[in-house]
């Protein structure tokens, strides 16, 4: 969310801004609207103030003039809740202002890259992909969990899913005892206010999952990422400066409909309904944000260099960032089946802007109460390490070499085949 004031006193600019982003809201509807809105409080206010007036009067004939202000109060009002809906609904759905360092580009085309990293191997047998090699090792189903819930779900089987469990573990470890996160076990559903916060709703409604409770306390969903529930932590809250930087970190599934992603990656496990993810928030001084952003990725990073898997990072440009984001880093691991690399993290600073929808502020030297700075990314996306490790460890005889560093985790198991030995 924006500040409306800044918006009404530098429209121009603020529009100039924002046409960066490949915003689809009509902007130009805002000077209208909320010149509209203030003349309407205005005039509510100051028959208000005449109705005020009145009412100490003892005078019998005034009793009619209040009755008929009393009504154009009525009809003012319903009509400003009419307009500020109006102006609500266009100012939640204007995405974050891009941070000036941020490439210009209306697609993943104009993403740089930062960084490479890791050795991409060569191997001297046809490369299979990652669903073949799980189906071959019987340890991914996508049939049965096509036969049991629907398309993109899948089975994860026997040392795969072991394999998962240790992922998920490792990463935990790692960012807990080396990169200074505090690991949270989340509730999986959230509020309509919740998804609101992070800037999940109004605008991707049709991409989220909506349950249904026997309670009458507002509408439910499924969390689409950790992000949601964690950053909502401070929300309506004002917090002490001393208890920043809050760095939070939960391992959970997720839950994507995928809306507008028809026709894509429908083989394997790279776009699923369901999936688990590492997820790190940090909660910050809002003048933080950019070295903290720094810090979050290459706590990601580290993850990948401890599995000694080659990926790269690159700086999204304005039209590419999520709706919420001011500035972005997406780390790409390298899928040899594909000859490409893949996103496997994206790291985000929002600045301000969930804080001013979540309502999360600090006390700054000045004791003034200032918005948050919020900041979140993948430490990182457990099916896509998988799919990874499946690939880049793979073994002519269609076994996985597991990573040296997972092997604690697995029982000092060194390799996945339809042979246990």
């Amino acid at each position: 969310m924006h500040d409306i004031k800044y918006i009404r006193e530098n429209f121009d600019i603020f529009k100039k801004k924002i046409s960066k982003r490949n915003n689809a809201t009509d902007i130009d509807k805002f000077p209208e609207l909320d010149k509209k809105n203030r003349e309407l409080i205005q005039e509510k206010e100051k028959l208000e103030q005449e109705k005020k007036i009145i009412s100490k009067s003892k005078d019998e004939k005034m009793f009619i003039k209040s009755k008929d202000i009393s009504s154009k109060i009525k009809k003012i009002s319903d009509n400003q809740l009419k307009i500020k809906t109006e102006l609500n609904n266009l100012l939640s759905s204007i995405p974050n202002i891009a941070h000036e360092d941020v490439p210009e580009g209306n697609d993943e085309k104009l993403n740089k890259i930062i960084e490479i990293k890791g050795e991409i191997k060569s191997k001297n047998f046809k490369i299979k992909s990652h669903y073949e090699l799980g189906e071959n090792l019987k340890m991914l189903d996508f049939d049965l969990a096509t036969k049991t819930t629907g398309s993109r779900f899948v089975f994860v089987k026997d040392k795969l899913a072991m394999m998962e469990r240790a992922l998920s573990n490792f990463m935990l470890d790692v960012h807990t005892l080396e990169n200074g996160y505090r690991e949270i076990s989340p509730p999986l559903i959230a509020s309509e206010s919740t998804m609101y916060g992070t800037g999940q709703l109004p605008k991707f409604e049709n991409d989220q999952f909506e349950i249904k409770l026997d309670t009458d306390d507002g509408r439910k969903f499924l969390i689409p990422t950790a992000e949601v529930i964690l950053t909502n932590i401070v929300k309506n809250q004002i917090i002490k400066s001393s208890e920043l930087p809050l760095r939070l970190v939960a391992s959970t599934p997720c839950f994507r409909k995928e809306a507008g992603s028809y026709g894509k990656d429908t083989k394997g496990m790279i776009r699923q309904h369901q999936f688990y993810k590492v997820e790190l928030v940090s909660i910050v001084e809002n003048d933080k944000c950019l070295d903290e952003l720094e810090r979050m990725t290459k706590s990601a990073t580290t993850i990948l260099d401890k599995l000694n898997l080659p990926y790269r990072k690159i700086i999204l440009c304005t039209g590419d960032m999520g709706f919420s984001a001011e500035k972005t880093y997406d780390i790409e691991v390298w899928l040899p089946s594909e000859k490409k690399y893949r996103e496997i993290s994206s790291c985000s600073s929002c600045g301000t802007f969930q804080a001013r929808r979540m309502n999360s502020k600090y006390k700054n030297l000045e004791n003034e109460n200032v918005f948050t700075g919020t900041l979140n990314g993948s430490g990182l996306a457990v099916g896509r390490t998988l799919i990874a490790i499946m690939e880049n460890y793979q073994d002519e005889d269609g076994s996985i070499i597991i990573p040296k560093a997972l092997r604690p985790y697995m029982n000092n198991m060194t390799k996945i085949s339809s042979i246990i030995g």
